[in-house]
């Protein structure tokens, strides 16, 4: 895109990157793993990008490396392991509520897994523990209303 100021096409551009998952490598240089997914949502965003007045292009390429390629990925890992600690947490502090405001919690946690995962090319050990985190607050959920009865 000409301008590098913010505008609202290249904020939602950078958007739709970020759900993908993409490590960034340097200023309009991102990166993901090669497989059908991930080629053509980025060949869907290069279209946008064109159809802003920018110019995108979808290149396919490798590190020369391996260290640059295990590089990348535990960059990657780590990006998503922190997506998995937050919903640990959150998952552990819903914990005290109740009823609707639990189920809403659980539900909100539950999606917010699912569109990590999508994301979650090299799965950190965090992302058992979310998973683990999020599943005992649905454990406990029956458990706390037949004793609340």
């Amino acid at each position: 895109m000409p301008s590098r100021e913010p505008s609202s096409p290249r904020i939602a551009i950078w958007r739709k990157l970020k759900r993908l998952g993409v490590a960034q490598i340097s200023d309009g240089l991102v990166a993901l793993p090669a497989d059908p997914r991930t080629r053509e949502a980025l060949e869907w965003i290069a279209a946008e990008v064109v159809e802003a007045g920018g110019t995108a292009t979808v290149w396919l390429g490798r590190p020369a490396a391996a260290p640059a390629e295990r590089e990348l990925a535990e960059a990657m890992a780590g990006a998503r392991a922190e997506e998995y600690r937050e919903v640990q947490a959150e998952a552990k502090a819903a914990t005290v509520l109740d009823g609707s405001a639990r189920s809403a919690a659980l539900r909100r946690l539950r999606g917010e897994l699912n569109r990590i995962n999508r994301r979650d090319f090299f799965p950190p050990p965090e992302c058992e523990q979310a998973r683990s985190a999020v599943e005992a607050l649905a454990d406990e959920a029956p458990i706390r209303a037949r004793s609340s009865r």
